[in-house]
């Protein structure tokens, strides 16, 4: 299955590196979303780096999911691909 990025989790004044918002494609309602929870996220980084995280929660109502990653994330991830396993 394949999500992608749309943003880091943010707040009014802070932004957290290792949370990222993801979209689902063909997910979009929040009783839908949340079979995710709980999956494995894999994104690949344009020079063969793999960073790993696990889906935690649903974010919103239309269907987005927030993935917590082992690291901080790149600013360039934003607006990639990742695999849900």
């Amino acid at each position: 299955m394949e999500g992608t990025i749309v943003n880091f989790r943010s707040a009014r004044h802070h932004q957290k590196g290792n949370q990222m918002i993801i979209q689902v494609k063909d997910y979009s309602d929040k009783e839908k979303a949340k079979e995710l929870v709980g999956k494995k996220v894999v994104w690949s980084s344009p020079a063969g780096k793999e960073l790993s995280g696990k889906i935690a929660a649903v974010h919103g109502n239309s269907g987005a999911v927030r993935a917590i990653f082992d690291t901080g994330m790149p600013g360039q991830a934003v607006g990639s691909k990742v695999k849900i396993e």
